[in-house]
């Protein structure tokens, strides 16, 4: 038996007044036909990193809405997971492939994790690649498989895709942040675009009063009578934390006083992440001004909290990016964002709303400069964010586009882009949509809606290339 989660409970009534009303009355209404559905998520660790967060948050408020959900981790020695992290790069565009040997790992612990996958369930979301061999070594049964793939695959390295695309082809479906993540080869008979959430009720994005936050910051050390960047994140390379350290120093020149606070968490199955780790203590030296935590010293969800909530700016500067759910927590607490144009980033600062989308490290420092001398340009900006994620990027809206697959699947409903697909969805970016939209272009008879401008913008310059008719 693989080893489950433990999750408490979460109320759907816990969403009123701060999720938009539409969304919570359709979550019930598309959640009646699978009550009592046996729904499993599986990934690779209980701690650390996105996936994990939203788990935490999605498995309680479907088992609230009658569904029987369980989260399991699949286990694997150090090892197996230095391949895995292989792969998750060379997913990302990474240069280096897999070894013969490193392939064998994955595929014994893979065997492994088969025979101790023993529980019957309706539908099975395999989260990332970690775990994605299970379904061909085990067989799929009655249940529906969905692999959710939270990575950037756009330009992905061809032979780890091919490695990986293997034990795709019995899946029902795939799951991609963004339309463009999927590799044009992906062999499921059903291609899904759902962009992650936040909860806006967990700790990390609770409400704090300004003095419990400023006592929490303080009892880390960091001050909070002087000007303060932040950058929340797993220690990795794609990140670019040191290339956030160079940014800080160069902005520092015009603000002396400023600190650099650096959480990041550490996650079981992540080991590169240790050499992140020290490589940025080395970079950051005795620097009195800059602060580096981890998860594994007392800096968790609360301290994160804080730090979102009283820094003067949130850097997120990602080279390559899934999504950046850190993007979305920082605007929820209406602070403004300077972040690297990366992956599903763009998507949550649509429009110029949240802050500001840099490509460089000059352009980064310049960024917080700029955000740090306009106090109130800052905080226009983060309103604005603070507004796009209620409307587009909380836990009930992913958990009622969940439901909607779920639902598509036990009907073997599989055609996933027919014209009803794209009235009910953003055409350009995949994201479900609303009754009451800003947005919106006629083409072909049709009226098709959009989240921003952008988007829309994108739709109307290249309809063709987003209604599949052709260049």
């Amino acid at each position: 038996m693989l080893d489950l989660v433990d999750v408490g409970t979460r109320s759907l009534a816990s969403y009123q007044g701060v999720a938009p009303g539409h969304v919570l009355a359709e979550l019930r209404r598309a959640a009646a036909p699978l009550r009592g559905a046996r729904v499993l998520h599986l990934n690779a660790t209980p701690y650390g990193g996105g996936v994990s967060e939203l788990l935490r948050s999605v498995v309680p408020l479907l088992n609230d809405l009658g569904l029987v959900v369980h989260w399991r981790v699949i286990r694997g020695e150090e090892r197996f997971f230095d391949v895995t992290k292989a792969i998750h790069n060379g997913l990302q565009g990474a240069a280096r492939g897999i070894t013969p040997e490193e392939e064998s790992t994955f595929l014994d612990v893979s065997r492994a994790n088969a025979k101790a996958f023993d529980e019957q369930y309706d539908f099975v979301f395999v989260h990332d690649p970690q775990p994605a061999a299970i379904l061909p070594l085990r067989g799929k049964g009655s249940a529906r498989w969905i692999w959710r793939c939270h990575i950037d695959t756009s330009e992905p390295n061809a032979a780890v895709w091919a490695f990986l695309r293997q034990f795709l082809a019995d899946y029902d479906a795939a799951i991609f942040t963004m339309a463009e993540f999927a590799p044009p080869d992906v062999p499921t008979p059903r291609i899904e675009v759902i962009p992650p959430a936040i909860d806006p009720g967990s700790p990390k994005n609770l409400h704090l009063p300004s003095g419990t936050a400023r006592q929490v910051l303080e009892w880390l050390r960091v001050r909070t009578d002087r000007p303060l960047v932040t950058q929340v994140s797993r220690f990795d390379p794609w990140k670019d934390p040191l290339g956030v350290l160079r940014a800080y120093r160069i902005a520092r020149q015009e603000v002396s006083e400023l600190q650099l606070v650096l959480p990041g968490s550490l996650a079981l199955d992540d080991p590169e992440g240790w050499e992140v780790y020290q490589a940025i203590r080395k970079e950051a030296g005795d620097d009195p001004l800059v602060h580096v935590f981890t998860n594994l010293v007392g800096v968790g969800n609360v301290e994160v909290n804080a730090l979102q909530a009283l820094s003067d700016v949130v850097v997120q500067k990602s080279i390559r990016e899934g999504f950046g759910l850190v993007v979305s927590e920082t605007l929820w607490k209406g602070t403004p964002v300077v972040a690297g144009s990366a992956g599903g980033i763009p998507l949550q600062m649509a429009d110029g709303v949240g802050g500001i989308l840099v490509g460089s490290v000059e352009e980064c420092a310049e960024g917080i400069r700029a955000l740090l001398r306009d106090r109130e340009r800052g905080r226009a900006l983060g309103a604005a964010g603070r507004e796009r994620v209620r409307e587009h990027f909380l836990t009930p809206r992913l958990v009622l586009d969940h439901l909607r697959l779920m639902r598509a699947l036990a009907a073997d409903r599989l055609p996933s882009r027919d014209r009803q697909w794209r009235l009910d969805h953003d055409p350009v970016c995949g994201m479900s949509l609303g009754k009451d939209l800003t947005w919106k272009a006629a083409h072909g008879g049709a009226e098709y809606g959009f989240c921003s401008a952008r988007c829309r913008s994108l739709f109307l310059d290249r309809p063709a290339r987003y209604l599949g008719e052709g260049s």
